[in-house]
């Protein structure tokens, strides 16, 4: 990979860019920039075109009219180009500054959106699946600095499936510079759960707890949201009945930037930005281990409340909260883990 293209892909993924273009520098003088026009594009293939000149510099001795007549004269002996000022398949764009002159041939889109971090912080919930690093990625695109949150159940969880959550992190890490993810050891509150509540209600009160850890974690990195990759009917926890249940434990806001889309939507933009062949590795989270055959579809609160006297959850949370282990992955150096800096 040239170091063009590599500067090109790092480029695309800065958020806050509609377009880039890859520029030539010469000298402001016309031989330097006809030199650059001829080296700006492959003449080898025949192409139609149309010179743009823009003299910003107003002394500069020729005229942007001149300037795109000589351009278009040395593209013209050089090859097999045709002039096309209407629909041309290639723009050759020529910058005159005072100081030098770019040449430009290529337009690439940009990531778009704005730039991260203007929109505030998040604590994205990150599963593993499909979904997730999708809204996170959207997160990010409207400018907000994402931090993610993890729930791990050892030993029904495997390391295979912490490392697919890492090399999603690692994947959603160039739209940001890096991602810090935090992995709560969630197996002895999640045990607790089903130890005392019906089956059909464990994915239930699994994520008020889950919301609950998340505002905590949420609080003490000073973010100012909780996202996650929730569509509306997608699955039993994703009914409003069981959304309106789940948002009752926090009065954070709660952003869900799926909660619209149809599976074929969302599985487009995760094949766009890379990560779906990683999400459909077959090394399932705590949600999907610990699924009832007959989970409620519209849980009562009341219920919910009921249920969560019967232990002391509050203690099991703020442990959660306090033993997550935290990570900062980055996408140049993706093995790197920083906990020294926490």
């Amino acid at each position: 990979m040239t170091k063009i293209k590599k500067v090109c892909d790092i480029v695309s993924k800065v958020f806050g860019i509609s377009s880039f273009s890859p520029a030539i520098k010469t000298e402001p003088t016309m031989d330097a920039i006809l030199e650059g026009v001829k080296a700006s594009v492959d003449l080898s293939t025949p192409h139609t075109f149309k010179i743009r000149a823009r003299r910003h510099d107003k002394m500069f001795e020729h005229d942007s009219d001149y300037i795109n007549r000589a351009a278009a004269t040395v593209i013209l002996k050089s090859s097999d180009w045709k002039v096309d000022v209407h629909n041309p398949e290639v723009t050759i764009l020529i910058e005159v500054r005072k100081d030098a002159v770019y040449i430009m041939s290529e337009k690439i889109p940009g990531a778009g959106g704005f730039p991260v971090g203007v929109g505030g912080r998040a604590m994205m919930l990150l599963s593993g699946g499909i979904d997730s690093p999708v809204a996170s990625y959207l997160m990010m695109k409207r400018g907000v600095h994402i931090e993610c949150v993890h729930f791990a159940a050892p030993p029904y969880t495997s390391a295979e499936a912490r490392e697919k959550v890492y090399a999603l992190a690692r994947l959603l890490a160039p739209y940001q510079g890096d991602v810090v993810v935090h992995v709560v050891p969630f197996t002895t509150l999640q045990l607790a759960i089903y130890q005392n509540a019906p089956e059909s209600y464990a994915i239930t009160l699994m994520r008020r707890m889950m919301m609950r850890i998340a505002a905590g974690l949420a609080e003490k990195r000073h973010c100012l949201a909780i996202g996650t990759g929730e569509s509306v009917g997608q699955v039993a926890s994703q009914t409003l009945e069981s959304m309106y249940v789940i948002n009752n434990v926090t009065n954070m806001p709660l952003i869900r930037p799926l909660v619209c889309m149809d599976k074929t939507e969302i599985i487009d933009i995760a094949r766009k930005i890379g990560t779906y062949e990683t999400s459909i590795l077959p090394y399932e989270d705590c949600c999907t281990i610990f699924t009832p055959k007959n989970p409620v579809t519209r849980p009562k609160l009341e219920k919910c409340i009921e249920y969560e006297k019967r232990w002391d959850w509050q203690e099991m949370v703020s442990d959660c909260i306090e033993y997550a282990e935290t990570i900062r992955l980055h996408f140049e150096e993706p093995n790197k883990a920083e906990d020294d800096l926490f």
